[in-house]
């Protein structure tokens, strides 16, 4: 068996960070999904790279409509990828009832404070790409966690992206299960609705060491990502084992997984593999960009270390007792987050605007 059979022995899904044109046209990506990939992942900074930095589109670019807005033309790209995509995951989808075989499309991060926006702009990916392995990326502000909510309620599969606290997280798995209850009320399956909560973890650790490196408490450092999602998982394992859960899942629902995102480290200083080796548990999704799956694939370990959830807490205690204020850390990398896609985003529109300028000429 590969690393990534026994990962998903294990209960763990390993999906791919990761997307691009020339990867569909190489045979790359289908490579991916037969080795054991399970999913795919999206967001704008990874089409930015791929749209703005290599000539994969230009051909597409030059024959768009000269009346087409940037957007429009960018949309047009990134629909055409990702409905590709779904059908190379299909069998997986199928394969596993629904478990895997998703493709993920972030809605515009401008829309990150603005929940009718979000959940228009969901139904009509939703619409246009017609996959049932399609699912829908929102931040989790709290704009878009009411839109999870009523997205939930439409049938249409959510990954919640952005999440860097325990109870944003709590939050989060509340408001999908009011989708599903909403769903059930008014009478239509829940069977086929799906989603996942993307909780960041490597961006945890490099705000706090910057802090602890401040304070010189250097021993602490690299302890917070981990801890941090080991108390979302313990959150996880308690809302979906309740009475509440166990009605929505006799009448069909699924669990909404943890997805552990942000998996690449950043510090030179930590191994590769630290937050894949360090999160494999039941019922859990890995997305990894390249460099972290490489690594893990060459020297990862395949065991399950999602235990003595009981301890991060006070592992947790410890930390904060050093002087770190969690809630101001995970309200600013939230906001952080929604910027730097947001920023991505106008990077690729502008990228788009300079292309079709310069291909038309």
């Amino acid at each position: 068996m590969s690393k990534l059979e026994k990962l998903a022995g294990l209960g763990q899904s390993i999906w791919y960070d990761n997307i691009s044109r020339s990867m569909l046209d190489s045979g790359e990506m289908e490579a991916l999904i037969a080795s054991g990939i399970r999913g795919v992942t999206s967001n704008p900074s990874i089409f930015e790279n791929a749209i703005a930095k290599t000539t994969d589109y230009d051909i597409d670019i030059l024959s768009a409509p000269e009346e087409a807005t940037n957007e429009e033309v960018y949309e047009s790209l990134v629909i055409a990828d990702i409905s590709r995509v779904a059908d190379m995951l299909r069998p997986v989808y199928d394969g596993t009832r629904g478990v895997d075989g998703y493709i993920s499309l972030e809605v515009s991060p401008k829309l990150a404070y603005d929940t009718e926006a979000t959940v228009e702009a969901a139904r009509r990916f939703w619409q246009i790409i017609d996959k049932p392995n399609l699912m829908i990326k929102v931040p989790a502000t709290a704009q878009g966690v009411d839109a999870l909510r009523q997205l939930t309620a439409e049938g249409i599969n959510v990954n919640v992206t952005l999440l860097f606290s325990v109870t944003a997280y709590e939050l989060v798995a509340e408001a999908y299960l009011e989708g599903l209850e909403a769903r059930v009320e008014a009478g239509f399956d829940v069977s086929d609705v799906h989603s996942v909560a993307s909780f960041f973890v490597s961006r945890v650790d490099a705000l706090v060491d910057e802090q602890l490196d401040e304070m010189n408490k250097k021993g602490l450092k690299g302890r917070s990502g981990i801890e941090n999602a080991k108390l979302a998982y313990s959150s996880f394992e308690r809302i979906f084992s309740g009475s509440r859960w166990v009605r929505l899942e006799r009448g069909g629902a699924n669990l909404q997984r943890p997805l552990w995102a942000s998996t690449g480290t950043k510090s030179p200083s930590y191994p590769e593999t630290m937050y894949v080796d360090g999160l494999i548990g039941r019922n859990t999704v890995n997305t990894t960009p390249p460099k972290t799956l490489k690594a893990f694939l060459e020297k990862g370990k395949v065991e399950t270390t999602l235990v003595d959830l009981e301890k991060a807490s006070a592992r947790m205690g410890i930390i904060k007792a050093a002087g770190i204020d969690y809630n101001a850390n995970t309200d600013y990398l939230l906001a952080q987050g929604v910027q730097k896609f947001s920023d991505a985003f106008d990077a690729l529109l502008e990228s788009v605007d300079q292309k079709r300028d310069a291909l038309s000429s």
